[in-house]
């Protein structure tokens, strides 16, 4: 048999998806109730602007948006920051890109197990957040070791199910808005623009930390070789998705304010499940229990995927020598499934639960989230401005503006994150000149496992 024989026989993907899938897709990876987590720490760090900063956060993701859709045409089957990067730029500046993203995975379970904790005291308060933070994270860990992972049926349905709540909640928010709050002329503003407690510098940090509303949305690159026409659809898919999730949320926290008007901070005790007081405001206990369960019930399945997901990743690193091959690349004989990884990321995410905040933890991911963004935008910008003969409108325009408004909000993240977060980049550096000198056979950095992990 011919070679040409051979690949049209070998199993491959199918382009079946439509552009209406892969939004569906996206939306699905966000969640629906993506601002509902972070609502209450960013209206103390922006003084109530909550709106404002979704506002400004979406115009730099639409702009990071289509530098990724961009990127998936050179692209469509890596569909990754870090290829895109390591490729476009520099194979250091991609590891870069990489191992920020690690941190990503490392903080993504904490965040979760944190909120998590909070929830669940809102349910049974009598137990300390101490208990709850432990037993969550053995529950991670625990189905993780099993082998339990949610399907993308599940994934659909949870997702369905917290649309429902969010317009419920609608619902009751303008009942409350027309019979009790009744708000009057300028009142209507006060949640974009409020003149008594606006500042620039908190305004712009809580930009900052409201992007991880749209966190994963980069995902619908990576099904670039399932998707009908991908050169037009992924770009659009992804633009549109933040698009939609951006107007959703700055309804959801428009409403949340108008009932909840910004006169203080919210207190250390409540920070974190803000938005579910809101609805119990709004709709009395029944609303409150409601929301507070699918909440729940959200971030302890995005808890789970992400502990999953960063066991992989550790995986992928240890299996090409990147981390040490016999503790990280190693397999459960029975489950096939990395135990040592997920064991440690267990224990990363407990230690974390009671050394970080919510706030700190989203600060931090998000400092690894922008240098991605950072990244695409510049990746695109060389390619098409510099390297490709194919013409598109606005080949330095849109990446550049991506590129200003991302560092922009990126060097307005709390110092400690930064120091943390510049502290990561300087050990994996560290790790990566280790590896280039002392490993003779390996994975060159364009090929690292950090740009094959798992999304």
């Amino acid at each position: 048999m011919t070679d040409e024989t051979i690949a049209l026989k070998a199993p491959s993907l199918r382009r079946t998806l439509k552009l209406w899938n892969l939004i569906f897709y996206g939306i699905i990876i966000i969640q629906p109730t993506a601002p509902m987590g972070i609502y209450g720490v960013v209206s103390n760090v922006a003084r109530g602007h909550v709106v404002s900063t979704i506002l400004l956060g979406m115009v730099a993701m639409l702009f990071t948006a289509v530098s990724y859709g961009r990127m998936a045409r050179v692209y469509p089957s890596a569909g990754s920051a870090y290829t895109y990067v390591g490729s476009e730029l520099n194979p250091v500046a991609g590891y870069v890109v990489g191992w920020s993203m690690l941190m990503d995975y490392l903080l993504n379970p904490i965040i979760c197990a944190i909120w998590c904790s909070a929830a669940a005291s809102n349910i049974l308060p009598g137990v300390p957040y101490a208990a709850w933070a432990v037993a969550i994270v053995i529950l991670f860990t625990a189905l993780n070791l099993v082998g339990v992972q949610a399907s993308g049926r599940v994934n659909a349905v949870l997702a369905i199910a917290m649309s429902i709540v969010v317009f419920i909640f609608l619902g009751y928010a303008i009942q409350y808005l027309a019979r009790v709050a009744r708000p009057i002329g300028g009142q209507w503003l006060i949640p974009f623009y409020d003149p008594s407690s606006f500042s620039a510098s908190s305004f712009f940090r809580g930009t900052s930390i409201a992007v991880l509303t749209y966190i994963g949305f980069d995902g619908i690159s990576t099904m670039s070789e399932e998707v009908e026409n991908p050169r037009r659809n992924i770009m659009l898919a992804t633009v549109l998705t933040c698009l939609i999730i951006g107007i959703l949320s700055a309804i959801e926290v428009y409403v949340a304010q108008l009932a909840w008007p910004h006169t203080g901070a919210f207190p250390t005790s409540t920070v974190d499940t803000a938005y579910v007081q809101v609805a119990r405001r709004i709709g009395g206990p029944l609303l409150f229990h409601l929301l507070n369960a699918t909440l729940l019930i959200a971030n302890l399945g995005s808890g789970i995927a992400a502990q999953f997901g960063a066991a992989r990743l550790l995986y992928s690193m240890g299996r090409s020598n990147v981390l040490p091959h016999r503790l990280f690349a190693a397999l459960s004989p029975k489950t096939a499934i990395p135990r040592n990884n997920v064991l440690i990321v267990g224990a990363c995410t407990l230690l974390g639960v009671f050394v970080l905040t919510y706030e700190k933890g989203a600060e931090l991911l998000n400092f690894g989230a922008f240098i991605a963004f950072i990244g695409v935008n510049a990746a695109a910008l060389v390619h098409y401005k510099f390297r490709s003969g194919e013409k598109i409108r606005f080949a330095a325009t849109i990446p550049i503006a991506g590129i200003t408004v991302c560092t922009f909000i990126w060097l307005h993240l709390g110092r400690s994150a930064q120091l943390l977060g510049f502290t990561w980049i300087t050990i994996g550096l560290v790790l990566y000149w280790t590896r280039r000198r002392y490993i003779s056979k390996g994975p060159s950095a364009t090929s690292s496992p950090l740009m094959d992990a798992p999304r």
